[in-house]
């Protein structure tokens, strides 16, 4: 990202004056999907490329918003704060905004543009990255850096569950905040204790590769999917103690799916709790190096999600087998809320070329257009760019 553009851009937009810089990072999760609203595991990192923004102080209440990616410039008062679906990508920042007025802490007018470079619509969280961004932009702009880091996580989140509507878990907004460059996070979403892993993966390669099938996620049937596990919980409440599906460990489902009787929420229970076990076999994995058993792990993650939770679809499907059956692959599987988006795999470096080679030609035929391919390394989660 050109800074010094974006500053040009900036001044063209707003006038002269100091201009303050930040960045957050887009996050890949490598294993763990359509878990975390479960209470279980994820194991997120943050990517190396993401939203900048440049951004100033006004003096009254006003605040101007506007993006290198979109020709949409939105206006808004910090005293009316309200979701309005013509300010389209606007309405996260403005949803951030709203939260933390409402939460106590300050926030005062700005001049913001943004710039990012997350592909729009691949599932690798520009909203997460957009909404943390804003975060720290006031808390290091009117509070003095103090607001919590965490803290801005679950406000991003609220903003994003309640302002926007979309009924997301903690991962996304928890990966771009609490992301550190070369280290995966493993989160429980549950109490929302983590520990983070080295992640290194040797003679390989993470190959993100993007169906180029937009996924919009308000639009998906992410929401159904949430309620059909709210009713699997609600039932196995009666029989076990328990405040998420994921408490349950393989076994203990295993015991009491009978007594779901709806095979299709019985599926969806089934994946999350056995998603959850992957995800801290994929940790040890990572942890000790057996990288032949984590790209395992990434297949038996894609299969769940198309058998058992059916969120992927023919592009993912096509992306993903058509990567597992090419040179140096080991493991791939979907990546983010599925319907589109992104998949990731575990590439040979030396095989890379053959690998994209191979899966463009023949997702092309399939599918009639070709996919994108990212190499990312593991990058910082959002701060200010001094």
């Amino acid at each position: 990202m050109d800074i010094i553009a974006l500053k040009s851009e900036f001044i063209r937009l707003y006038g002269e004056g100091k201009i303050r810089v930040f960045h957050s990072p887009g996050r890949v999760n490598l294993i763990g999907e359509h878990i975390d609203y479960n209470g279980g595991y994820v194991f997120p990192c943050a990517l190396d490329f993401g939203t900048f923004a440049c951004v100033r102080k006004r003096e009254d209440n006003k605040l101007n918003l506007a993006s290198t990616n979109f020709d949409l410039k939105v206006t808004a008062d910090l005293d009316n704060l309200i979701y309005d679906e013509k300010d389209d990508w606007a309405n996260y920042p403005k949803g951030v905004m709203k939260v933390m007025v409402d939460a106590g802490y300050k926030v005062g007018g700005m001049d913001i543009l943004v710039s990012g470079n997350i592909p729009n619509g691949a599932g690798l969280s520009s909203s997460a990255s957009l909404e943390v961004l804003t975060g720290v932009v006031i808390s290091e702009l009117f509070n003095n850096g103090a607001v919590d880091r965490v803290e801005i996580v679950k406000l991003s989140q609220k903003a994003e569950n309640h302002f926007v509507g979309v009924n997301c878990g903690i991962m996304d907004q928890f990966a771009v905040g609490m992301g550190k460059k070369n280290k995966a996070i493993l989160l429980d979403c549950n109490s929302l204790k983590y520990d983070y892993a080295e992640v290194n993966i040797g003679d390989y390669s993470l190959v993100i590769m993007n169906t180029n099938k937009r996924r919009a996620l308000s639009e998906s049937k992410y929401n159904e999917r949430r309620a059909e596990c709210d009713e699997a919980l609600s039932i196995l409440q009666k029989l076990k103690n328990i405040g998420a599906l994921c408490e349950l460990t393989v076994e203990e489902f295993n015991a009491l799916a009978h007594n779901i009787e709806k095979e299709n929420v019985r599926k969806r229970a089934k994946h999350a709790v056995y998603e959850n076990e992957r995800v801290k076999k994929a940790y040890d994995c990572l942890n000790k190096g057996a990288l032949k058993e984590f790209g395992e792990l990434l297949i038996q993650s894609h299969d769940s999600l198309k058998d058992l939770y059916e969120v992927t679809g023919k592009e993912l499907d096509t992306l993903v087998y058509e990567a597992i059956k090419a040179p140096g692959c080991i493991g791939a599987r979907m990546t983010g809320a599925g319907f589109g988006g992104c998949a990731i795999a575990l590439v040979d470096k030396a095989l890379l070329e053959d690998f994209i080679a191979q899966v463009k030609t023949n997702y092309e035929n399939i599918i009639g257009y070709a996919p994108d391919f990212y190499f990312s390394g593991i990058g910082e989660g959002a701060e200010e760019l001094k």
